[in-house]
């Protein structure tokens, strides 16, 4: 019988493990990704722009588990490479843009339970992302040339972020790379540009469905989660500019079969971002973000780099005109 209790308590004590380093490899994909800071997502473009590029996100840090939990010393690393293209078109009179990213993950979580060092390593295909993004106000939409001679002016989109969930997923594992769900984020944001400088505010919310096959035959749901950014930017010259970045987000607790799995969340970031031109259709972006508070769930740093190509559709001159 003592026997027996012995490798019940084992392994009571490695799916706790798990479970904690589960919710771990969520937050920290959560912190590179849900959580994101990223500036100019509003500004004016003109239309008849096409972009690919490719970028590498590093996160590393701790984890901020419940006082009660028996897990310890929680650790996480992050590895995301993402492959992305879209483009900007006339919708109605205004500019609208859709951009889809596939992203591909290594993770690996490690920590203590009972000073026995556990640890988890995950690799694969994580969730697409795809927004839609319209401009509500501030000027309509315009090609290259009438778009260069505008003033500019403060602008107010609204956006549309969809998670597909495409990532690898098994359900009999509490670890997955995948969410095996759905997710959605309608935002609004507003840029408005001063001299050299910009300033930016974005207010939106993620929003979740079940995961109804979470440990084969568990449900998974995810309240809602609040997320703000604000950014504020200086430009050098056309493509050359820093921004320094805030977010913060709250909410996104986590229920099993009706059952609290974790609480309430309410965290904030900063961070710098700096875009720089190489020749003149590609850009190179450096961006670096910290957790400032962390009150639960991830505490991370993150670092990424990212090259973008971009193509500029300039409609031809009609016929018979000429220089004046």
């Amino acid at each position: 019988m003592s026997g027996q209790g012995s490798t019940a308590r084992g392994h009571r004590s490695r799916r706790c493990v798990l479970v904690a380093f589960a919710w771990t490899l969520v937050s920290a994909r959560s912190e590179a990704a849900a959580q994101e800071l990223e500036p100019r997502a509003y500004a004016a473009n003109p239309i008849g722009v096409m972009f690919a590029g490719v970028a590498v996100i590093y996160s590393t840090g701790n984890v901020v588990l419940e006082p009660t939990s028996p897990i310890t010393d929680v650790s996480a690393k992050l590895y995301i490479g993402t492959l992305g293209a879209g483009g900007t078109f006339p919708l109605f009179g205004r500019t609208a843009s859709l951009g889809v990213g596939l992203p591909y993950a290594w993770g690996k979580v490690s920590g203590r339970i009972a000073e026995a060092a556990r640890s988890v390593e995950r690799a694969g295909i994580a969730d697409a992302r795809v927004r839609f993004a319209v401009n509500l106000l501030g000027g309509r939409a315009m090609a290259l040339p009438e778009f260069v001679r505008r003033t500019p002016s403060t602008t107010v989109g609204a956006s549309l972020t969809l998670s597909v969930p495409t990532g690898q997923y098994f359900d009999d594992k509490l670890v997955n790379i995948g969410t095996n769900r759905w997710a959605f984020k309608p935002e609004i944001g507003v840029s408005h540009p001063a001299g050299p400088w910009t300033f930016e505010l974005y207010g939106g919310g993620w929003f979740f469905t079940d995961n109804s096959s979470y440990l084969v035959d568990k449900t998974r749901a995810q309240h809602s989660m609040l997320s703000l950014q604000s950014h504020v930017g200086y430009t050098v010259q056309p493509r050359l500019w820093v921004t320094a970045d805030v977010t913060y987000y709250a909410g996104g607790r986590v229920v099993v079969d009706g059952a609290p799995a974790s609480s309430w969340q309410e965290n904030a970031r900063i961070g710098l971002t700096a875009s720089m031109p190489v020749r003149k259709t590609n850009s190179l972006k450096l961006a670096w973000s910290t957790g400032a508070i962390t009150r639960l769930g991830g505490n991370f740093s993150t670092w990424s780099i990212g090259w973008q190509t971009t193509r500029i559709r300039v409609p031809s001159r009609p016929a018979g005109a000429g220089a004046r």
